[in-house]
């Protein structure tokens, strides 16, 4: 799609969560003003990937001077160990269909949030309008409800275990005793006062008072925690890719140095060296030990995530990605929304449950990634995905930069991904690229056709004549719209 007449554009996981970013757009809102409202929205509507007690970063580009800045506002370690290693920590098992997969959960697996503080530094940067009018969408859905689409209720019977974990999770996913259905309203009049709550109240205010209660006895998470976390804004990763550069996540996050590190090794756009590009990446992120400063610390997955991209007609733009992990399997008592479980991620505690480092910013393989092109042309995107966040950037990054497509080419081109030595790819590459890729992975495994597995990009640009483009990636339920 795409427009000349136009005030902006905006990509998004969910149709609710871009109807509001396009609404704040129509309403001459900045990107900064629209990105914080489809943030507050994806709480509601994407309650399994987005929440008030997670975290996330922000990419963000200012039109006027054209500088880019990276916003860290992802979940810290607690300041102490609070409780013993194992207590306060339970193991579910989530069904994927052809595997299950461990979640750790419990109010020992929190780590302390940053959603908020994230917000409130995107607004310090260039919001015109109020936190407050910015959440009132979202309250207002939050408190009508909205339809649960297809694709939100597929999530929720992935992570069934969690979210009828306790008595607070069943009342909320599933309160006539079976998780709500596709085309079910969901309601969640707690989450509605959280959000204005937010909005109206800084550090200490009720919402936080309520998480300490939660974390008590049994978490780490204490009133101290929440005062001392700061949002922390870092200067890019930037690499040059045939005339163009990409701003990419930097450490401590993971994922933008071991995208840098493929693209270095990649010969040509075509995917064959893609997946070369990859497996040379797994193997030096392995001979690393854990230290990728030599190459950049531990890569630390979130399985949660979702993304949304705005750009306006200023030239301004921000990619933010955001992670509850898979919640922690308990709601916040009369906030309606559960706390991350990053502390829970088997990457974040290698050596147990008491293994992460105290009041440490944690690594993440999120990366909300900004293109600015020697046209004057710039593209904002990210993707959620896990340890396959970093394979779809790179792809995405390689179609529009190398191999000259438009961002639709680009975002739904078949995606692979190579960890350690085995290859998943989207079987819809043609013959002679699908032989090849088979006969460099010995162990590999098809996919018949595009899978949320493969992350999904929701990408927008701004051509050099200032025309706006958007794509929301299909695999997981993307959508873009042009505000004319």
């Amino acid at each position: 799609m795409s427009s000349i007449r136009s005030r902006g554009v905006v990509a998004a996981g969910h149709e609710l969560t871009a109807a509001t970013a396009a609404d704040v757009l129509r309403q001459c809102g900045t990107a900064f003003d629209a990105a914080i409202a489809a943030l507050a929205m994806s709480c509601v509507c994407e309650p399994i990937l987005s929440s008030p007690g997670g975290g996330g970063f922000a990419t963000v580009r200012d039109g006027a001077t054209g500088s880019t800045q990276l916003i860290d506002f992802f979940p810290q370690t607690p300041l102490e160990r609070r409780v013993a290693a194992d207590d306060g920590v339970e193991q579910i098992y989530a069904d994927f269909g052809s595997a299950t997969q461990a979640f750790y959960i419990g109010p020992a697996t929190v780590a302390t949030p940053g959603f908020f503080h994230g917000l409130r530094a995107l607004h310090a940067r260039g919001a015109t309008h109020s936190l407050i009018d910015l959440f009132e969408p979202a309250i207002r859905a939050a408190r009508t409800g909205i339809s649960i689409s297809p694709f939100q209720h597929y999530l929720t019977t992935v992570v069934e275990p969690i979210v009828t974990n306790t008595a607070g999770t069943r009342r909320l996913f599933a309160p006539n005793g079976t998780l709500l259905g596709a085309g079910e309203t969901f309601q969640n009049p707690g989450l509605a006062d959280a959000l204005e709550s937010l909005a109206l109240n800084d550090v200490g205010g009720p919402v936080d008072l309520a998480i300490v209660e939660n974390q008590a006895d049994r978490g780490h998470v204490v009133a101290a925690d929440l005062q001392a976390y700061e949002a922390i804004e870092r200067a890019p990763l930037a690499i040059k890719i045939d005339g163009a550069t990409v701003h990419l996540n930097p450490l401590p996050a993971a994922s933008g140095t071991l995208i840098a590190h493929t693209l270095s090794h990649l010969e040509s756009p075509d995917p064959v060296d893609i997946a070369r590009a990859l497996l040379a990446t797994s193997q030096a992120r392995r001979g690393a030990q854990g230290d990728l400063s030599a190459l950049a610390s531990v890569p630390l997955r979130q399985r949660g995530t979702t993304h949304v991209s705005v750009i306006d007609a200023d030239g301004t733009a921000c990619a933010v990605t955001i992670s509850n992990g898979s919640g922690n399997g308990e709601v916040v008592d009369g906030f309606g929304f559960m706390l991350n479980n990053i502390l829970g991620e088997e990457d974040v505690n290698p050596d147990g449950s008491g293994g992460w480092p105290t009041n440490a910013r944690l690594s993440s393989m999120m990366c909300p990634t900004m293109i600015e092109f020697s046209d004057g042309g710039v593209v904002a995107l990210g993707s959620g995905g896990s340890n396959r966040i970093r394979s779809a950037i790179c792809q995405v990054v390689v179609g529009l930069c190398l191999s000259g497509v438009d961002l639709d080419a680009a975002v739904i081109a078949p995606r692979l991904h190579v960890e350690g030595e085995h290859l998943d790819f989207e079987d819809l590459y043609d013959e002679s690229v699908r032989g090849e890729l088979v006969a460099l992975f010995a162990d590999h495994r098809a996919w018949p056709e595009r899978n949320m597995f493969y992350g999904g990009v929701h990408g927008v640009g701004m051509d050099g004549a200032g025309r706006f483009s958007g794509r929301g990636d299909s695999r997981r339920d993307g959508t873009a719209i042009i505000v004319e």
